[in-house]
């Protein structure tokens, strides 16, 4: 989260570089979107630290690593999550000096293929980097601990009933011992602790009342779907209910949609988006104040919308979402640092972990998500080292909608995760009918 955690791991690396190269190179593995970044930074860090990237093709892949491990020379190699889960039996094969995981939450679930591959790799160390090292539930601080260190918090079923379910009710004392054993081995770096000199982060939520055919259009989904879960109270069958949930949710999609611009929905659509407005003004008053601004929302669509009031408006931007190629990021990071280009606009997905965009002071959440700590992430590719301005971070919420409440749920359902490592949010699995009910009760 810009607390120097890839600088602290280069430093390390190049530190040990005589001792790893009596074992192997060592392999950081990351999101697909990174991999470029993490070459961009040791070429920047520790030039003289030989690094590949093991991407491309299944030949290329294969080639990158025959030459990393029989030739020799080579220090660090770079891949993501999804190649290494197709290569898990290639990288099984060999030994590692250290075997690195960035972003660490991607193995949070322990059931997946994925997080089974990362736990087959041979290292002689393992470090797990992240800034939400758990976002919804304890299994994800046992998963990422059962990479790290087997056994430590025991098997996963020993683990559910000695910690999870106690804590989960309110047990503090358990969340204390629990705290006691894995503390020692996380290094928490706060902003407060390591970077006093970063300026300050000034946090505001800008409200966006609905009008005219919008709030109209907004509150006939609304009572519609607030009908449909009271219904469903009232029948005893609960797997009705769970059966539902998914149908639900996307109907849920769809009110947050609603509040960002109806055309997301109805293509014919041609009133007011009072979201739009609102964000219109924040760039142009940024602009004014000579700042640059990140524009961050869930829906690319929405971005779409943003993006065709700037080109009206004459505003220049850069946008970042799940199709941009990776080399092209980091080319746009570069230059909106860069240059004078005034506003980016990127998906929360794609560019909510490890971009460097402290060119701008002004962060933009244009809806909220169910996280608070994916947020958190985003606003940090601003607040973060490099940065010498205060940072102002702007929530747009729609006035008296489920975003609102969205945003109180996301306060109520973060007190588990601050007991453990400080860090918390919701996830969209573990919604209740009541939690539902009470995000459509006004």
């Amino acid at each position: 989260m810009g607390l120097g955690k890839s600088v602290q791991l280069i430093t390390l690396l190049l530190a040990r570089r005589e001792e790893a190269r009596t074992v192997g190179p060592s392999l950081i593995v990351c999101p697909a979107s990174l991999v470029y970044n993490w070459l961009a930074e040791f070429e920047r860090f520790a030039p003289e630290l030989d690094v590949r990237a093991v991407a491309g093709t299944k030949r290329e892949r294969v080639q990158s690593r025959r030459e990393a491990f029989e030739g020799g020379g080579c220090d660090v190699l770079v891949t993501s999550y999804d190649l290494l889960r197709i290569d898990a039996a290639a990288w099984a094969e060999h030994e590692l000096f250290c075997c690195v995981l960035d972003e660490a939450q991607y193995i949070k679930n322990p059931a997946t293929l994925t997080t089974r591959a990362v736990k087959r790799v041979r290292a002689r160390h393992r470090f797990a980097l992240t800034g939400t090292p758990m976002e919804n539930r304890l299994s994800e601080l046992w998963s990422i601990f059962d990479f790290l260190m087997p056994g430590l918090l025991g098997p996963y079923n020993r683990f559910r009933e000695r910690f999870e379910l106690p804590i989960v009710g309110g047990d503090e004392e358990a969340a204390r011992r629990l705290q006691a054993i894995a503390g020692p081995f996380m290094l928490r770096r706060l902003k407060t602790d390591v970077l006093r000199e970063l300026p300050d982060k000034l946090e505001s939520i800008v409200y966006a009342p609905l009008e005219g055919e919008q709030q109209r259009l907004y509150a006939a989904h609304e009572q519609r779907l607030r009908e449909e879960l009271t219904a469903q109270r009232k029948n005893k069958n609960d797997r009705s209910f769970d059966q539902r949930k998914v149908e639900v949710l996307a109907e849920l999609t769809k009110l947050r949609q609603l509040c960002c611009d109806p055309r997301l929905l109805y293509e014919n659509y041609e009133k007011g988006a009072a979201k739009l407005d609102a964000i219109m003004e924040l760039v142009s008053s940024a602009r004014d104040a000579g700042e640059k601004t990140l524009v961050f929302s869930q829906f690319t669509s929405f971005l779409d919308r943003i993006a065709e009031r700037l080109d009206a408006a004459g505003v220049g931007y850069f946008t970042i979402t799940g199709a941009t190629p990776k080399k092209r990021r980091l080319a746009l990071v570069n230059a909106f640092n860069a240059d004078d280009t005034p506003v980016f606009l990127v998906s929360l997905k794609a560019g909510g972990t490890g971009l460097n965009l402290t060119g701008a002071s002004v962060v933009v959440h244009a809806d909220p998500w169910w996280n608070a700590a994916a947020q958190n992430q985003a606003t940090d590719r601003a607040h973060r080292i490099g940065q010498d301005k205060v940072v102002s971070v702007q929530k747009v919420i729609a006035k008296g909608t489920i975003e609102e409440r969205i945003m109180r749920l996301q306060e109520a359902k973060s007190d588990l995760a601050e007991q453990i490592v400080g860090a918390g949010g919701v996830s969209l699995a573990s919604l209740t009918r009541e939690d539902l009910i009470d995000l459509l009760q006004g």
